[in-house]
């Protein structure tokens, strides 16, 4: 494995991951910021809930169409400078989004956002991983996406706060500053590396084969898993028989548990990188029976929604990991394309939970979702016996790193 990438301080690396991850946090709470805010956006803007909540559909679409052409157009600038863009972008079309004096704008605004959203998901993984040697890449993937679990349990409950408390506006201002600091910190911190030169940018083991897999693998994991994710307050009231008052606390123990689940993959994610693939999703298919079995006992239900929760988050560092391992044209194009199929699986596996509610009740979402997973394992397990055995060149590589970082990275 190659350990070429810039020379970066450890601590600096370090501060950059953080922001890096506060920034994945924010464009999920802003993405679902709306969803919060139905109550309070509706009437100030004289529309429809349905309306409101549109601007939430129309951002998801956006991020599916334009991750690999942004991906194209940028291909040739700096890493820095594209992430800047991206959060700077995002603060003041955020900001655009808080002062809009009508819905027209404020869904023009969310366009935009999304477009930064879209590009910053395709920059970021290799950008960040290429930051830190190849022996703990994985690990760094995993804290980037702890962002990523937070915002829906953490960010959204706190936008939605701040919105009760005051107006909806200065939730959406409240992201749009703390944007604006995190690009000076990119600005600031980040080093001055060509997309194509050393680093992450390039995959120590590319193959078409194996990347064609990993994009099966990506859209019916997701796809599996988010009927649950879109349904999952339904569940726990019709099925499981909580109230309405028990769902935050709910939420955040799944919330919770997948940030446990993140930074747990990520102590195997280097070494065992087939291994941490295989065992969350048999993990997410045992998490998704138990809640078809089981889902009608309140503390059943409560025990397997924290471990989809600790599961399904594994699912974002593996995918995005595997992506360095092995995208045959470069990890930028090759993260694009999985940031787009992952939003194909996102929008295929809400609306098959939607048509599975509205045809047989919301227990079925469970069954059909673990269904859909088995699948994605199976095509994961054909890729590794019909394949030279990656994980056995991985670990190779990563106690090569090791042995010269002198015993372990830090």
């Amino acid at each position: 494995m190659s350990t070429a990438g810039p020379a970066v301080d450890p601590r600096r690396a370090t501060v950059i991951l953080l922001a890096m991850a506060s920034s994945t946090f924010l464009f999920v709470t802003v993405e679902q910021l709306p969803a919060g805010l139905l109550t309070l956006m509706a009437p100030d803007l004289d529309r429809t809930t349905a309306a409101i909540g549109l601007l939430v559909t129309v951002y998801a679409l956006v991020v599916l169409v334009t991750s690999v052409p942004l991906a194209h157009l940028t291909r040739h600038l700096q890493r820095r400078w594209v992430l800047a863009a991206c959060a700077g972008v995002a603060a003041v079309a955020t900001l655009w989004a808080a002062l809009t004096p009508s819905y027209e704008q404020l869904m023009a605004a969310r366009v935009v956002t999304a477009m930064a959203q879209a590009l910053f998901w395709v920059a970021v993984v290799p950008a960040t991983a290429g930051l830190f040697p190849p022996g703990v890449r994985g690990r760094a993937m995993a804290r980037l996406a702890i962002g990523n679990s937070l915002g829906p349990v953490l960010g959204v409950p706190a936008g939605t706060w701040l919105g009760e408390a005051t107006s909806w506006r200065w939730s959406f201002a409240a992201v749009a500053a703390v944007s604006a600091v995190i690009m000076v910190v990119v600005i600031v911190l980040f080093p001055a590396v060509s997309p194509r030169s050393g680093g992450a940018s390039e995959a120590p083991f590319p193959s078409m084969r194996r990347y064609v897999s990993l994009m099966v693998v990506t859209v019916l994991a997701v796809t599996g898993s988010f009927g649950m994710i879109t349904f999952v307050t339904q569940f726990l009231i019709d099925v499981a028989g909580f109230s309405q008052s028990d769902l935050p606390v709910l939420l955040l123990l799944q919330g919770g548990a997948g940030v446990v689940g993140a930074v747990t993959v990520g102590r195997f994610l280097d070494r065992r990188p087939v291994g941490a693939l295989l065992v969350g999703m048999i993990v997410l298919v045992v998490a998704l029976v138990g809640l078809w079995t089981l889902g009608s006992w309140p503390v059943a239900a409560v025990a397997f929604l924290a471990l989809f929760g600790f599961s399904f988050s594994t699912v974002p560092p593996v995918l995005s990991h595997r992506v360095l391992l092995i995208s045959p044209r470069g990890t930028n194009m090759g993260q694009a394309i999985s940031s787009s199929l992952f939003n194909l699986g996102i929008a295929g596996g809400s609306g098959l939970g939607a048509l599975l509610v509205s045809l047989v009740g919301v227990r079925s979402v469970p069954l059909v979702g673990a269904g859909i997973v088995v699948l994605a394992l199976a095509v994961a397990l054909w890729e590794e016996r019909t394949n030279p055995p990656i994980g056995s060149l991985v670990e190779r590589g990563v106690g090569e790193v090791l042995a010269e970082d002198g015993g372990g990275a830090r």
